[in-house]
């Protein structure tokens, strides 16, 4: 295929029963086009850290899945906060979310440690007080 398939997903900042929606149905999507369940369930997860990461910090955002020949590309974005420490945001346990948050079982500080451990690339791109942009790469066996 030359040009990627792309699915779009917007992401609703303040609902927390919504969050993972675009995770299931893009799984949906890539059963459907035929793609190994290793590589389906490795995007639902990233995707699902990152749907959860902007509901809990950043308000909601959107979700691109591009899904080429070698490889699946997922473009998060948000107009959030932004990350002051990306290099502390990796690591695993670290978390800005209120009590509340995790007194709803969300913001343990494992989304972008599991982002980055279920793909083969990771880029963010954080600018405190404009956003975030997290690329992520899975190639496809």
């Amino acid at each position: 295929m030359s040009e990627p398939l792309v699915f779009h997903f917007d992401i609703d900042g303040n609902d927390f029963s919504a969050a993972g929606q675009a995770s299931v149905q893009i799984k949906k999507n890539l059963r459907q086009i035929g793609l190994s369940p290793e590589i389906i369930r490795r995007v639902s997860i990233a995707m699902y850290e990152g749907e959860i990461n902007m509901v809990i910090h950043a308000r909601g955002g959107t979700a691109d899945v591009k899904v080429y020949e070698n490889y699946i590309e997922i473009i998060l974005a948000d107009n959030g906060p932004g990350i002051k420490d990306i290099n502390q945001a990796m690591q695993e346990g670290f978390s800005t979310a209120s009590d509340t948050t995790r007194s709803l079982g969300f913001g343990a500080g494992m989304g972008l440690p599991n982002m980055k451990r279920y793909t083969d690339t990771m880029k963010i791109d954080s600018t405190v007080g404009v956003g975030t942009t997290v690329t992520m790469t899975i190639n496809i066996e």
